[in-house]
């Protein structure tokens, strides 16, 4: 038999309802013998003074949530550096208990701004009176709650915060405490991991502060189940890939950023943040060991294959695989073409197929795995010298490749010393060899050490004449090595664009610049066929970019949609159906930022929904396969003393 039994959760600062919608899907319940006691949490409402972020509370949780602000005139005038408008006025305990519709909870989840608290902002900011005002929040709203049930008190109040504020607002927790001791609470301070208790793919850690009427609530309190952190992509995967503006997930937009700042995100190690960039070469601001390149290579479509149920593009005169995306991935593969194995392999210790006319690699099996290969790699005998001892590589009709051999036997021939005169030198005062046809200094020793120092121009061998003096003779054989066929110009500032130096090799015109007549023969090393391209974004242009990085990957923020999701904002499997709409998307990101997650709100409505169960039914102690939630807690749930 079952029993369901309604548990009601009331939520100051509810903003867009992370935490309420987490507690509408708990289902927390008890066994006694036959018995089983189920609870359901009610959202009765909540507040904040966000309108935009209570509208889309109201359309996700279907509850009563109030636009209102819990300021006082005093808190408003310093944050705002204003006095309240007209009809403005300040919430009453009164007001409280109309915003949860007359009922009284059973557990007020608070959970004040945190701005002032975070360590984002800096601490002198943090004690100038606009965030001491924001921090007084905290202790304005547990009063407000505290008054308005003061009769019927609420069995738990929960304060959830950054754990900061456990030192910068110290002083507004201790006044907490001291209210919580007045009205007949004990109460402990936790700091949990969200992501850890909702078995998220984030690690999120925050203060919570648990407070539980002693009378009401006399039994243990377990600790939720922990779970390990999951990957992000175990979330994120089942998402569709991020790309520009869609109307079909307009929270799923690729957010537009810096391009300095793809650029950086490009650069940095996955896994690690900005100090990666550190290792970077960087000279006047610009990468040296690195460059960016399109994605589409130069002449798009070279050798590109079209899918078979793609369109093909315009068939030109000149229509190859080789200048245009101008082949395709047939599908309609036959095994009896080509043998059915086009670039197949046969075996050493296998049959080859009949050797016929024209059959190339990529018609048959007309290839052979050799086992006798020695070198680690194709054309690895390019200039090899075998042992003379070893064996030498298969003879092929490349012979000039890798058939050399280190002989040993040098001046062992019948014919007596062989070679031995290459480049030979002769002494001065020796004879010289035998003077032949054929005689040069690299085929017999036709070279003789001459002392008798450089006296002049001797045979002019890479003489340079001087500008204002004549050259030698002209000769058939006239090059600089053989002559004085060199000389000194001292005119060194020619007009490079007549093309006297290098003709132009590697120019680059300038963009506002005309170009020089394109040529057959055009490249970039042969002419001014160069530009120096303006274009490249500006460093705070913002732009939806896809960069490779090193490690394959594009380095991406999250989109808005992705955010959420990790959150746990909505069911994975259910996201087009996720909406928040009314602000900008930076606003937006501020609510999904600022929600508590909703399987963690979940996992703790669970163990608070079961310590109520037992409450209700008269139980003070249980066995549970749970641990008992943190020794501060054990102090305030089992002995009621104040932690």
């Amino acid at each position: 038999m079952s029993n369901v039994r309604d548990l009601k959760a009331f939520f100051p600062f509810i903003g867009i309802g992370g935490a309420p919608r987490g507690f509408q899907k708990a289902r927390p319940h008890i066994r006694q013998m036959t018995t089983e006691l189920q609870g359901r949490w009610r959202v009765l409402g909540g507040i904040d003074n966000d309108a935009g972020a209570v509208a889309n509370a109201n359309r996700i949780l279907n509850a009563r949530v109030q636009a209102a602000d819990l300021f006082s005139a005093d808190q408003y005038e310093r944050f705002h550096g204003r006095k309240p408008p007209d009809g403005w006025r300040e919430l009453t305990p009164a007001d409280i208990r109309a915003a949860a519709g007359g009922e009284t909870p059973d557990l007020i989840l608070t959970s004040p701004p945190c701005k002032g608290y975070s360590g984002l902002l800096a601490e002198s900011k943090s004690k100038t009176d606009k965030y001491v005002a924001l921090n007084e929040l905290a202790l304005r709203g547990v009063w407000l709650c505290l008054e308005a049930w003061r009769d019927d008190p609420v069995p738990f109040f929960l304060l959830e915060n950054v754990p900061r504020m456990l030192t910068r607002g110290r002083q507004f927790l201790d006044r907490i405490d001291q209210l919580f001791r007045h009205y007949g609470y004990a109460t402990a301070e936790t700091v949990h991991d969200c992501g850890v208790v909702g078995n998220l793919a984030q690690s999120r850690k925050r203060l919570l502060r648990v407070s539980r009427h002693m009378e009401k609530v006399p039994n243990f309190l377990y600790q939720p189940p922990s779970h390990p952190l999951r990957a992000v992509g175990d979330v994120l995967g089942k998402l569709p890939v991020p790309g520009p503006d869609s109307d079909d997930l307009p929270l799923h937009r690729l957010p537009r950023l810096h391009w300095k700042t793809w650029v950086r995100l490009a650069f940095v190690e996955a896994g690690s943040d900005w100090r990666s960039l550190n290792r970077l070469n960087v000279e006047n601001g610009v990468l040296t060991d690195y460059g960016l390149v399109p994605a589409h290579e130069y002449h798009a479509g070279y050798c590109g294959v079209h899918r078979w149920e793609d369109h093909a593009g315009t068939v030109a005169g000149r229509s190859s695989p080789t200048n245009g995306a101008f082949s395709v991935a047939d599908p309609r593969f036959d095994s009896r073409d080509y043998d059915g194995q086009q670039y197949g392999v046969r075996r050493w210790g296998e049959t080859t197929g009949a050797v016929i006319n024209v059959k190339s690699p990529g018609q048959g099996s007309f290839c052979v795995a050799d086992p006798r290969h020695t070198g680690p790699a194709k054309h690895s005998n390019e200039f090899r010298v075998v042992r003379w001892k070893g064996e030498s590589g298969a003879v092929t009709s490349a012979h000039g490749t890798g058939q050399c051999v280190s002989d040993p036997r040098v001046g062992d021939g019948p014919a007596g010393p062989h070679f031995h005169n290459i480049y030979k030198v002769v002494r001065w005062s020796g004879p010289t060899g035998a003077i032949t046809g054929s005689g040069r200094p690299s085929s017999g020793a036709t070279a003789v050490a001459d002392p008798r120092p450089h006296s002049g121009p001797l045979f002019g061998k890479y003489a340079v004449s001087a500008f204002d003096q004549t050259t030698g003779v002209v000769i058939g054989g006239s090059t600089t090595g053989q002559g004085a066929f060199a000389v000194a110009d001292p005119r060194p500032n020619m007009d490079r664009s007549k093309g006297y130096l290098t003709g132009g090799h590697y120019g680059v015109r300038l963009w506002q610049g005309t170009a020089y007549a394109i040529t057959g023969s055009g490249q970039h090393d042969n002419g001014h066929n160069n530009v120096a391209d303006t274009r490249m974004p500006a460093p705070s242009d913002k732009l939806q970019c896809l960069i490779v990085a090193e490690d394959g990957t594009w380095h991406r923020p999250f989109t808005t949609l992705e955010c959420a999701a990790l959150q746990s904002l909505f069911d994975i499997d259910e996201y087009q159906d996720f909406q928040l709409t009314g602000g900008s998307d930076g606003q937006i990101r501020e609510w999904i930022g600022n929600a508590i997650p909703s399987d963690t709100a979940q996992a703790l409505a669970e163990v608070f929904g079961h310590a109520l169960l037992l409450a209700a039914n008269g139980e003070t102690f249980v066995l549970s396969n749970t641990p008992i939630w943190v020794r501060p807690i054990v102090a305030a749930v089992q002995c009621g003393s104040v932690a």
